[in-house]
């Protein structure tokens, strides 16, 4: 089984690992398209002000120009301790044991804006891109990453993936018609649709299976498995699940 994540705005500046190795990234036929990304970031920054027109920076954000001008210099961290906010937080992927975080680099893929799909163990750098940006010198996200992204995905032929990320995400590379798949809302008792409590409700499932780690090859398994944890998991249609939580 692939859990896939979408990223956060807000990340852990720093670290302490070796700059990017844009091929020792998971998921490696993405790697002209991530160095094409990686290589329009830092264009971009070699302009502040037309950088934070187009990233659409505060004032209190400029370092993210910062971040993207030294991509392939600055230090690294595992892609889910460099995120931040109510999924991560819920997470809390820093304070679980090592063989939960092995779970977590084994089973569970985060989708970078400028990297595509990786390894909740890949080591990144702090950077500014968000999905809707239209970057100068690069096609439209949408049009970079979709089809790749999306046969990448059909090569590494994972039994079932849980597709935890937001639409944005997921139009920047869709999980192939031919891969098992389950595209989760999360919901109350009512089929209520959530905001705070659907990022902070994602993160508490995945550091559930990562506690557990179990090994998983079907929806069906999934939710044998959620039901032990006291955990509601509903299938909609082929290809839609809910997660109910109370409000």
């Amino acid at each position: 089984m692939r859990v896939l994540l979408p990223p956060s705005e807000t990340k852990k500046p720093g670290g302490a690992g070796a700059p990017l190795a844009i091929a020792d990234l998971a998921l490696p036929a993405l790697g002209e398209q991530r160095s094409l990304a990686v290589q329009a970031l830092i264009g971009l920054s070699a302009d502040a002000d037309a950088a934070q027109r187009v990233l659409k920076l505060s004032a209190r954000q400029l370092s993210g120009i910062v971040d993207n001008a030294t991509l392939l210099t600055s230090p690294t961290m595992p892609a889910v301790d460099r995120y931040t906010g109510v999924l991560y937080d819920a997470l809390d992927a820093v304070s679980l044991g090592e063989s939960s975080r092995a779970w977590l680099g084994e089973n569970v893929w985060i989708h970078a804006a400028p990297f595509g799909p990786i390894s909740a163990l890949d080591a990144i750098p702090a950077y500014r891109l968000a999905a809707g940006t239209s970057v100068p010198g690069m096609p439209p996200l949408r049009r970079h990453w979709a089809v790749p992204t999306s046969e990448a995905i059909a090569q590494e032929k994972p039994s079932f993936v849980l597709d935890l990320r937001s639409e944005a995400y997921v139009a920047l590379g869709p999980i192939p018609d031919g891969v098992s798949a389950m595209y989760v809302r999360v919901v109350t008792d009512q089929g209520k649709a959530l905001n705070h409590f659907n990022k902070k409700s994602k993160g508490q499932l995945v550091r559930a299976l990562a506690q557990d780690a179990p090994d998983l090859s079907s929806f069906g398994e999934l939710v044998e498995w959620s039901a032990m944890r006291s955990i509601v998991l509903r299938e909609v249609d082929a290809r839609t699940a809910e997660l109910v939580v109370g409000e």
